[in-house]
């Protein structure tokens, strides 16, 4: 069987992380949590979309609210409706702002990868 290549694929992606050290601050997988929460108004849904526990995306919630001088993310109690989670102003201008940077990353990257592209087998 034929290993795949980046030549099956119809675009390269390009990943970004804002980090210190080993400590991610956002990066693809939190800014689809906050998207998935934006999208719903659930933790447990955007952790059931993207494949994840609801611990797991809580803890990634909880380390977002810890790491920004405002939370991202608000958590919303009980009623009838169960409760929720919407982003606050601050979270959706950090997901606007991280979106904004992977496309200028992605459009900005793209020459150089297909050149590497072209030299794979």
């Amino acid at each position: 069987m034929n290993q795949p290549t980046l030549n099956d694929k119809p675009s390269p992606r390009v990943r970004l992380r804002l980090q210190q050290d080993d400590h991610i601050f956002i990066g693809p997988g939190r800014a689809d949590v906050l998207q998935g929460i934006a999208e719903t108004g659930s933790i447990a849904e955007a952790g059931r979309r993207l494949g994840m526990s609801y611990q797991r995306a809580w803890s990634l919630v909880k380390a977002m609210n810890t790491d920004f001088v405002e939370p991202l993310v608000e958590k919303q109690r009980g009623g009838q409706a169960g409760g929720g989670a919407v982003l606050t102003p601050a979270g959706k201008q950090v997901l606007q702002a991280y979106r904004n940077a992977e496309g200028a990353a992605r459009k900005a990257a793209l020459p150089a990868l297909r050149q590497i592209q072209a030299l794979l087998r």
